[in-house]
């Protein structure tokens, strides 16, 4: 294993194993700003699909981007008027620490330019978080500005465990590898065995095969090129031509070394033949003890592999029911993730579609098969999530608790794909869904707000930007500014936050699973690698707790399979916690 770099930086932090450190509540004014008081916007629910008020509370967003300095814009080279596929894609967008100063940074991979059939990279944008919603642009400062090829997405991981978040870029051309050096500054590396070539979008970073070292998966898409750029559309109107039109492309698995190069592990790992991916999340979904991996694939069946525990990878997404989406039919998928909407224990899976097609819920129903795997329905009809309608083409999306009531809501980032569809427009809404007693309920913004305009969306992080215990948005757009929504919602709930730190596991603990119980229910929750659509969200964990509501115990099953369990736990503070040397069988923390 490699050696862990600037080990002195570190050791007060393994110094505090197995204690629970308090720190930066939300009445403080540690780190380097304080939060101030906030200017807030309240969404208002549609009556058609309206809850009870004293449930949702009131949802107050209002995009900072500008004030807060983070101005930048994802460019797709639209105005060389080529319609080529590649244009549609977008990019994403990084919430994560990479200074380890406390505070989330954001990153935005820039895109190309495309000039007489010639594609060039722009430069990405990486923007350090000073408090009191304020951002320094440090891109040159941290080496991470010049892009090397087209660009899509951002996966975050500490692929050597030395305490320091870093990058893989996504893009048409091959990726691009930024290992954080933990002085402010990235080194871009090539490392020896990640050879791409292949079309890449999503990728997510997690220990496949317990080694306790981050592997990578890197979702491929269509076999696109110059040569290959057939005329769509019409005689009056050129258009982007669909995915059906081109074959997939074969996804991949690099195996981590431990001494700085990788190993294609694709053929070794078991992938199944081509897809179309666009979206990946790696999470353990069955909760034996390893990480699962969920791929959203355009037109084509979605992939689940289920891992043995040795990185081996068992395609069962047609046994298991998460192929396709209503009526049996393949979807347009794009943004995934998982999350436990029902508050039963078991993870669900969350896939946005393409319009005319459903979002699509699939419920996790549990295993009752001889061959252990679970089963999962499709219930966006049964929850409600059919009455959007067809018009929504969705990217970025993420479940987590907006309105603190204990359980998760979703967020969706939509734009459709192509310049003269008949049926929707190419800008739309956003979407917050409202989760009210397993019934999904869309809130409606005034036009004054951003969830109430129209945006060419693609990627989608959340995080805590300003340390109040609520999640923030940061989002991606085509062509135009990038989006940072800062959540004030007003209710009288607490909340945790809990950032986990891996010993005997990988060093940001990927693939451990949390159970916060409470007297009135208890909320799941996972540390995933990838998740949403080329992007990367804060990888802390978050819980909303009703104010009347007694916290009992935290249990955290770590990746390594130790389990720990915790009482008398503070709450309305960001917590960290650092696993504990012990034993390391698998453990499920229901039991």
């Amino acid at each position: 294993m490699i050696a862990r770099r600037r080990l002195e930086k570190l050791v007060w932090l393994l110094l505090l194993a197995p204690a629970v450190l308090a720190c930066n509540g939300k009445s403080q004014t540690t780190g380097p700003g304080s939060v101030q008081p906030k200017k807030t916007i309240s969404g208002q629910q549609n009556s058609k699909t309206s809850v009870d008020d004293q449930s949702s509370g009131r949802f107050q967003f209002e995009d900072v981007a500008e004030q807060a300095g983070v101005i930048f814009a994802y460019r797709n080279g639209s105005e060389a008027q080529e319609d080529a596929i590649l244009e549609s894609l977008g990019g994403g967008v990084a919430v994560f620490d990479f200074d380890r100063d406390g505070w989330m940074d954001l990153f935005f991979p820039g895109g190309g330019l495309m000039e007489q059939k010639q594609l060039s990279s722009l430069d990405h944008g990486l923007f350090r978080n000073l408090g009191n919603f304020q951002f320094a642009n440090v891109t040159q400062l941290a080496i991470v500005n010049k892009g090397q090829h087209y660009s899509h997405g951002p996966a975050v991981g500490d692929y050597d465990n030395d305490g320091f978040p870093d990058v893989v870029i996504t893009g048409y051309g091959g990726v691009q590898f930024f290992r954080n050096q933990g002085d402010g500054t990235f080194q871009e590396l090539t490392p020896a065995g990640l050879d791409e070539t292949l079309w890449s979008s999503s990728a997510g970073w997690a220990d496949l095969n317990g080694d306790q070292l981050l592997d990578l998966y890197i979702c491929h898409y269509v076999n696109w090129s110059w040569e290959n750029n057939p005329i769509c559309g019409t005689s009056a109107f050129r258009d982007i031509c669909s995915p059906r039109k081109f074959t997939g492309l074969p996804d991949a698995v690099y195996f981590n070394n431990g001494d700085g190069t990788f190993t294609d592990a694709t053929v070794a790992s078991g992938l199944d033949g081509e897809g179309k991916g666009l979206g990946v999340v790696l999470a353990d979904i069955d909760q034996d003890g390893d990480v699962d991996i969920y791929v959203a694939n355009d037109t084509t069946d979605n992939f689940l592999y289920m891992n043995d525990g040795s990185g081996k990878l068992a395609e069962s997404a047609r046994l298991t029911g998460t192929a396709l989406g209503e009526g049996g039919i393949a979807n347009g998928s794009m943004g995934v993730d998982v999350c436990d909407f029902n508050r039963d224990l078991k993870f669900d899976i969350w896939v946005a579609n393409f319009e005319s097609e459903s979002f699509a819920l699939y419920r996790n129903e549990g295993s009752s098969q001889p061959d252990g795997l679970n089963f999962f329905n499709h219930v966006s009809k049964l929850t409600g999530v059919t009455r959007l309608g067809g018009s929504f083409v969705g990217f970025g999306t993420a479940w987590a608790d907006f309105d603190m009531d204990g359980d998760e809501d979703g967020v969706v980032s939509n734009g459709h794909v192509i310049n003269h569809s008949g049926s929707a427009p190419r800008r739309q809404l956003p979407l917050l869904l409202l989760n009210d007693n397993q019934r999904i309920n869309r809130v409606e913004f005034p036009p004054t707000v951003y969830f109430g305009t129209d945006h060419e969306g693609r990627g989608l992080a959340l995080g805590d930007l300003d340390k109040d215990g609520d999640l923030d948005i940061a989002l991606s757009n085509i062509n135009d500014p990038v989006a940072v929504l800062r959540n004030d919602i007003e209710n009288d709930a607490n909340w945790l936050c809990l950032e986990l730190i891996g010993v005997e596991s990988n060093r940001f603990a990927i693939g451990a699973v949390l159970i916060l119980y409470t007297d009135q229910g208890n909320q799941l929750r996972q540390i995933k690698g990838g998740g949403s659509y080329m992007s990367a969200s804060d990888p802390r964990q978050f819980w909303g707790i009703p104010k009347d509501a007694h916290v009992q115990r935290l249990v955290v099953v770590w990746p390594s399979g130790q389990r720990q369990e915790i009482s008398d736990i503070p709450l309305n503070k960001v917590l960290t916690l650092v696993e504990p040397a012990g034993q390391t069988e698998k453990s499920n923390p229901t039991q």
